[in-house]
């Protein structure tokens, strides 16, 4: 009777165990399924669409973590969009998820970041830090915040030998998918831009973009078919600078990008502190003295004599159009 008791206790003991082993290999395969799901997703927000001719290496890749998080790591990652002709190679990654929420997933990225188009620009930048954190779904990436501190970047044309130079004191983008659409909002506050040979028209500024694309939420996703936003409508609700002490410049109103990339659209433009503005300018570059004050009174005799212009322009297949018969100027298709 005894012996029976013993039995009946150690194959309860065996029967937890393996219980408990079953638990353990379960979860354990969970975790890597998770950490693979990871590793596809943040690859995907730097640019991983094989379909569209964009590949992401992770060089090195090691997941750590385990049990309980979930982490990604690279020693170094590279992008290579062949169908646009970009690439770009990045610092190390890390990134990091939950067990319990594996589609909240934070990251950051070391610098320098290389990066050479086909169209003859090079650029390389380093940061302070980046970091950054997304909200993925079964349908890609619903929404993500990065934010950039120290951002310093370089850029020149192998074309005409110019060179820029760019700094960020402070950098914020946020991207979500809105219905069928996608919303971005960009902060760059102590901006100092830079060029060879070049005077510094304007000083240390803030740039702000707040814009809807309609559409294009797939765009986030990683699931667009088209060519970026190109064929794209949408509502610019504000695009501008502000240099401080109320100098402020801004552009809103709805817009379209053709297949050709060119700009049309309604646009009002709005310019706070024109003395200012003409003033800046015109000790920034001398030679456009003339120009720059025969613009300001007509802006300031447009708007009833004042320091504040609010003007429309029309946007006609990249055609800049005041008034809506005064060809003004024109941009170059994106």
């Amino acid at each position: 009777m005894a012996a029976s008791s013993r039995s009946n206790v150690s194959a309860k003991i065996w029967a937890l165990a393996a219980g408990i082993l079953l638990v353990i290999g379960l979860y354990t395969a969970g975790w890597f399924y998770a950490a693979s799901m990871l590793k596809e997703k943040t690859l995907a927000l730097l640019g991983d669409q094989q379909r569209h001719g964009v590949t992401a290496v992770c060089q090195d890749a090691e997941y750590r973590g385990y049990p309980f998080r979930i982490g990604l790591f690279c020693s170094k990652v590279s992008i290579d969009d062949k169908t646009n002709g970009v690439a770009a190679t990045f610092g190390a990654l890390r990134s990091a998820a939950q067990i319990y929420q594996p589609s909240h997933i934070v990251w950051e990225l070391d610098g320098p970041a290389e990066t050479r188009t086909g169209t003859g620009i090079a650029a390389s930048s380093q940061w302070e830090s980046l970091q950054s954190s997304l909200v993925t779904t079964l349908g890609g990436v619903d929404r993500s915040s990065t934010v950039i501190k120290g951002l310093m970047t370089g850029i020149v044309s192998t074309q005409t030998s110019q060179a820029f130079d760019v700094k960020v004191g402070h950098t914020e983008a946020h991207l979500r998918q809105n219905g069928n659409d996608l919303d971005a909002a960009i902060t760059l506050q102590d901006t100092d831009v830079s060029a060879k040979g070049v005077p510094q028209i304007v000083p240390r500024f803030t740039a702000v973009g707040d814009v809807t694309l309609a559409g294009k939420a797939a765009l986030l996703a990683g699931q667009d078919p088209g060519r970026g936003i190109y064929g794209t409508k949408g509502e610019m609700r504000r695009l501008g600078i502000d240099l401080g002490n109320g100098q402020a410049l801004s552009i809103s109103g709805p817009f379209s990008v053709g297949d050709d990339g060119r700009i049309s659209g309604k646009l009002r433009v709005e310019v706070d502190k024109l003395s200012a503005w003409r003033d800046q300018i015109k000790a920034s570059a001398p030679q456009l003295a003339k120009t720059v004050d025969t613009a300001t009174k007509m802006l300031s005799a447009m708007t009833g004599g004042g320091d504040r212009a609010a003007i429309d322009l029309t946007l006609n297949n990249g055609k800049v159009i005041l008034g809506g018969f005064i060809a003004i100027g024109e941009i170059p298709p994106l």
